[in-house]
């Protein structure tokens, strides 16, 4: 088992800044991608990004390239997820999830472990 906890969340103006974090613990030796999905209130789950833990490969959603970069810390077992310039559409649960394949996909059914999520607001 893996047990992952976000943190970061909070409320923002539009144009700042956020870093969320998310925590692994548990059978972390099996990982090798994480991702940052988000649900935003009555809208299904939606990919954000992902990364195998050295940056080896990435993927982001179109709607946050250029503005959010997902990195990984293997000696921390945690992966980051920096949001830039958000916008009232970047309100959202954000959950982060890990697999134990290579592969950086934005299907929700590829990942094995998923945290409890943290809220992100962006309104002013």
């Amino acid at each position: 088992q893996v047990q992952l906890v976000e943190s970061g969340g909070g409320l923002v103006q539009p144009g700042y800044s956020l870093r969320l974090s998310c925590v692994a613990s548990g059978r972390t030796f099996g990982i090798v991608t994480m991702a940052w999905f988000r649900q935003a209130p009555g809208k299904e789950r939606e990919f954000v990004a992902a990364t195998t833990w050295r940056g080896a490969s990435t993927k982001y959603a179109d709607s946050v390239k250029g503005r959010f970069t997902i990195s990984g810390d293997s000696a921390k077992n945690t992966v980051y997820l920096q949001m830039n310039n958000l916008k009232p559409e970047d309100t959202a649960v954000y959950y982060c999830a890990t697999s134990d394949r290579f592969l950086v996909s934005a299907t929700s059914h590829h990942y094995d472990y998923w945290g409890q999520g943290t809220q992100v607001t962006v309104s002013s």
